[in-house]
């Protein structure tokens, strides 16, 4: 061991701390395998120590030596210790500081190079001024990027000298660090001032640039506004007008460009700008040159004005007179119309002529005033502007003239054609009417003729107005020959023309009149010779009908409608026979043209007439004798009709007893049905008596020949197929029921099997419930172990179930609905195991649930069989459920003061205390709420780790240790509880049967 720190001492002693940042930094690394190694031989150093004091315990001869020699290793080891830890922190301190000077030296190169680039004066080269100055602002972001580096360093070094890891060179870095100050505040500087420069020049080129662009626009306006070209013609002045607008608006424009010119160049000069007597130089010369611009700008502007005016009058009077010459064509034309429309047509588009004449009055007014207006201010154009004024004065004139002219002219041709056109017109109406009148057509049926006469009736009454229309005529040729009119001697002829039209077509109207008349006569005649014949058609049918009837109801249905046929007869011989014959006499002794054809046609009608009558009288007496008959027949119907009903009640009674499905749910009723169809049986021997009664019924009515019983639907046949049916089915009802009593025999052996299984397990259920509650002796963990025991029998006897629901499901399949042998289903078996799995699972948790309460809480285990058997006692129904009631009478006997409160009036200490058992309200308070609840009131006034803590504390040697013995936990809790602390407590280092309550506490609450 002395060799080993020897050579280790040995390195010690060097004074080399490295003189690089590499060689600091093996140094370290050596230094670090150096510590590995005196970790291990610590542990040699400990052997050592302890096999001296082995030998010194041992009282070796040379124990003093021993004792002697161990202190001087041990003092040895102690001061390599030492000194291994104060070369670390010299390694340490230089490889800080070759660290900074590193990182320093790094810093300034840096700085270096970058102050190259940013005292340049590249600025005072105009060329690429944008890209210079992009350069440069990517530089100053370098420069800031780098701006945490050197700071770094900087305050590497102030952290050095503040801590004095210096090794001595105290000096050295205070001067490097202020270095690096410096050179960085100069970087800075110089790169501010670059960047301003060349924002400066930048500004400078933009500035010449917008100046050289002024320039070069004013010289473009003043050549513009310079020229002499007023325009020769409205629309050229209009153009030049425009053009000196868009001028105008140039210049206003550029007034802002200017301005900002002015702003520029006065910023240069507050600014000091090297070349400020070029700037104002410049910008004097561009504003004198901007003011004189407007100057010229406005002098054109009123000679523009000037001559857009007067280009503006001759315009308008050369559209006036323009007007006018378009005008005087439509007003010399000879065409005055051909017709009526022709003239009207004409006369409208002459009245809207004058109309537009004198709305277009004003206008000419107008132009002469503005004419007089331009002489009046003495404009240049006066001459020319008078000149015009008059020969469009003339013009008007002269239209004028022509227009009233024209409107005489119209006038008279308008008259002429109105009379000609009403001629033509009457003419017309004569010509259509007289081709109507002079028709031969007198109609060939009496609808045909009485439209005829309507139509002649209308034509009579519009005869009498166009009398009138021709009279109207006549005077009004007579006015215009008396006013000399040019067409007088063709007026006079048509009016004689007119009257001799009118007077023909009343003539053929009278005549036509007549012939239709006597047309109708006839015609009358035929319709009600026609309408008789047609209604002894009808009646000739009725009489020559060979039905006589099928039965009795049939033929006093014919007898009641002959008797209404005669009355008919006799009604119609007044209404129809008589009326014909007077029209007859009434057409013949007239002297009808038509007469014998007359005569011929009421002969006939007479004939059918009285044939008639007698066919009638024959057909009343066959019927007398066919209702003779029937009445015997119908006693028979009804007497088939009565049996056939009462046979059918009974066939339908018996049908449906005996097709009603065999389906019984016991023997019981089976037999029921068994004795219903022996008496039914016994009942067929009456049947069968009725039927053969039925069979001599229906020959006898065959006899008569009749048809179908209109008493009854039943036929024999129907009849018959009743009876052969009810013979078959008896014999299926037999079968159906000797099929129904095998399976009964079978279903009740299943109700058998399924009651003992049933009822054997329900003994278990029962049992096994009572052993559950009863469990409560023994140890919680002996309890514990009884009722997982019994959780284990509970799931094992879920097989037995299982049989159980089997069987119901065979009976279910079976239809078999009630079982006389047991009250059980298997649903209801089924929840009550349910419910005792249930009960066994609250049980178990209960149970550990309390044993957790005694080892967490320390509340007894007397308590805790207190409280379960206070629980088991108010849960009458062992549901493992208490509720609200049988919960208030169970604190009540625990010692809880719960008054006595009226039905449905509130408990508030009483609802308090639910809001915690059973928050959710749902009626029951299960043995876990319950237990839970009466743990916590047991346990409730320990309300944090420190109180119990405070209380182990009290319990200790002076109040004041930290640790418990086992003698003052059993002097001062019970012994359960003091056991309970002394397992679970964890033993306190250094002190014999002494515990750490502290831990303890920390734990039980943490959990």
């Amino acid at each position: 061991a002395e060799l080993w720190m020897q050579q280790r001492e040995n390195w010690l002693a060097k004074e080399d701390v490295g003189a690089s940042l590499d060689g600091v930094e093996a140094l370290i690394k050596r230094h670090e395998d150096f510590d590995k190694a005196l970790i291990t031989q610590e542990e040699k150093i400990a052997s050592l120590q302890e096999f001296a004091n082995q030998l010194i315990q041992a009282r070796n001869y040379d124990a003093a030596a021993v004792a002697e020699r161990r202190a001087a290793v041990l003092a040895r080891w102690s001061k390599l210790k030492a000194a291994l830890v104060a070369r670390r922190s010299k390694l340490g301190e230089s490889q800080s500081l070759q660290q900074f000077t590193r990182d320093a030296d790094e810093a300034e190169a840096w700085i270096g190079e970058k102050l190259q680039t940013a005292s340049d004066e590249s600025y005072h080269d105009p060329t690429n001024l944008q890209g210079k100055l992009q350069k440069h602002q990517a530089f100053e972001a370098e420069v800031a990027a780098n701006e945490d580096r050197i700071f770094s360093a900087i305050n590497m070094g102030k952290s050095i000298l503040d801590n004095h890891q210096c090794a001595g060179q105290e000096e050295a870095v205070k001067d490097r660090v202020a270095n690096l100050e410096d050179q960085w505040g100069t970087l800075l500087s110089k790169s501010a001032e670059k960047s301003q420069k060349l924002k400066e020049a930048n500004q400078q080129q933009q500035f010449n640039t917008g100046v050289k662009d002024v320039l070069f626009w004013l010289g473009e306006m003043e050549a513009l506004l310079g020229s002499e070209d007023h325009g020769k013609d409205l629309p050229s002045v209009l153009n030049l007008l425009k053009k000196h607008q868009l001028v105008e608006a140039d210049i206003s424009a550029h007034e802002a460009k200017i301005g900002d010119l002015n702003t520029q160049a006065q910023a240069f000069v507050e600014a000091g700008h090297f070349d400020a007597a070029g700037i104002e130089g410049k910008q004097q010369t561009i504003n004198d040159r901007y003011a004189q611009l407007r100057v010229l700008a406005e002098a054109r502007k009123l000679k523009l004005n000037d001559s857009h005016i007067l280009q503006q009058f001759f315009r308008d009077i050369s559209d006036q007179e323009a007007w006018i010459k378009e005008k005087k064509l439509l007003v010399s034309n000879d065409d005055y119309g051909k017709d009526l429309n022709g003239v009207q047509n004409l006369r409208n588009k002459h009245t809207r002529f004058v109309t537009e004449l004198e709305g277009h009055e004003p206008k000419i007014r107008a132009v002469q005033e503005d004419g007089q207006k331009l002489i009046a201010t003495g404009h240049y154009g006066a001459t020319a502007i008078q000149q015009r004024c008059d020969e469009l004065g003339r013009s008007w004139e002269e239209l004028d003239g022509l227009a009233a002219a024209r409107q005489s002219k119209l006038d008279e041709s308008m008259a002429f054609q109105q009379f000609c056109s009403n001629v033509d017109e009457e003419e017309s109406w004569i010509n259509e009417k007289l081709a109507l009148v002079t028709s031969d057509e007198v109609g060939d049926t009496l609808a045909t003729v009485q439209g005829l006469m309507k139509k002649h009736e209308a034509f009579e009454t519009d005869l009498d107005v166009h009398r009138e229309r021709v009279a109207d005529i006549n005077r009004a040729g007579d006015e215009l020959i008396a006013k000399d009119n040019y067409q007088k001697a063709g007026i006079g002829a048509k009016c004689s023309s007119l009257q001799g039209k009118l007077e023909g077509l009343v003539k053929a109207a009278g005549e036509r009149k007549k012939r239709i008349g006597d047309n109708n006569a006839f015609l009358q005649f035929n319709w009600k010779a026609d309408v008789v014949e047609s209604w002894i058609g009808d009646k000739e049918a009725q009489v020559k009908s060979e039905d006589f009837g099928k039965d009795l109801l049939t033929v006093q249905t014919l007898l009641a409608k002959q008797d209404t046929f005669d009355g008919g007869l006799k009604a119609f011989t007044t209404e129809g026979i008589h009326s014909l014959s007077a029209l007859k006499d009434e057409l013949v002794g007239s002297k009808h043209r038509q007469s014998r054809a007359i005569l011929q046609r009421h002969a006939e009608v007479m004939r059918r007439w009285e044939k008639l009558q007698k066919d009638s009288e024959a057909r009343r007496n066959k019927l007398l004798r066919s209702q003779e008959q029937f009445k015997k027949v119908d006693d028979l119907f009804l007497q088939f009709a009565k049996k056939a009903s009462a046979f059918n009640s009974w066939y339908e009674n018996a049908e449906e007893d005996l097709t009603d499905p065999v389906r019984c749910n016991s023997l019981e009723e089976l037999k029921a049905l068994q004795d219903a169809h022996t008496q039914f049986q016994t009942s067929l021997s009456t049947a069968k008596a009725d039927y053969k009664q039925l069979v001599a019924l229906d020959r006898q009515i065959k006899t008569y020949n009749v048809t179908n019983n209109p008493y009854t639907w039943f036929t024999m046949d129907a009849l018959e197929e009743m009876w052969q049916n009810i013979q078959g089915i008896t014999k299926d009802r037999e079968v159906d029921l000797q099929k129904e009593q095998k399976r009964q025999e079978k279903n009740d052996e299943l109700r058998k099997s399924f009651a003992q299984l049933a009822n054997t397990f329900h003994g278990w259920l029962t049992d096994t419930r009572a052993s559950l509650v009863v469990v409560g002796t023994g140890t919680l963990e002996d309890q514990l172990e009884a009722i997982r025991h019994k959780a284990d029998e509970v799931a094992d006897r879920k097989e037995s179930l299982k049989k159980v629901e089997q069987l119901g499901a065979q009976m279910e399949e079976a239809l078999i609905l009630d079982n006389k042998h047991t009250e059980h289903t298997p649903l209801g078996l089924a929840q009550q195991w349910d419910q005792l799995d249930q009960l066994a699972m609250r049980m178990q948790h209960n149970l550990e649930q309390q044993i957790q309460a005694r080892n967490m809480t320390g509340v007894s285990e007397d308590e805790l069989k207190e409280f379960s058997t206070m629980f088991k006692h108010f849960d009458k129904d062992h549901s493992g459920l208490l509720d609200h009631a049988e919960f208030k009478a169970c604190l009540r006997s625990l010692g809880y003061d719960l008054p006595i409160v009226d039905e449905g009036e509130m408990d508030p200490q009483f609802e308090e205390i639910l809001s915690q058992v059973d928050p959710n309200r749902d009626g029951n308070v299960s043995s876990e709420e319950f237990m839970s609840f009466m743990i916590s009131r047991v346990s409730e006034n320990v309300e944090s780790s420190k109180e119990v803590e405070n209380a182990f504390k009290a319990i200790t040697n002076n109040g004041d240790a930290a640790y418990v013995t086992s003698a003052e936990l059993l002097q001062a809790l019970p012994k359960e509880q003091a056991e309970y602390c002394m397992r679970n407590m964890q033993p306190f280092p250094g002190v014999s049967g002494a515990y750490d309550y502290k831990s303890f506490t920390h734990s039980l609450f943490s959990s």
